[in-house]
């Protein structure tokens, strides 16, 4: 499938992508990411991988579109929230 990524076009194939990723360890997924077999990838690392180019070079929404026309699961994970820190002194 033809897919436009920081305005350069790429043929991508759902057998491609799997075959880059093959071996690639995944980041820490915060944001957008996007489920490649039972890994989560941030959308910018699997950009980077496919496209060889730069992450700054492209938008995190280029990469979800084309991946989810691949057929991709792609999901937004939230940031962890810091636990509310507990009041540890005990009244005497």
């Amino acid at each position: 499938m033809r897919c436009v990524i920081a305005r350069f076009p790429f043929e991508l194939t759902k057998a491609g992508v799997l075959e880059s990723m093959k071996g690639v360890k995944p980041e820490p997924a915060v944001g957008d990411v996007v489920v490649i077999g039972r890994r989560q990838f941030p959308v910018k690392q699997v950009g980077e991988v496919v496209t060889r180019q730069d992450r700054r070079d492209f938008s995190a929404g280029e990469v979800v579109r084309a991946m989810t026309k691949l057929g991709f699961t792609c999901l937004t994970v939230p940031a962890e929230q810091p636990a509310a820190p507990s009041d540890t002194t005990d009244a005497i």
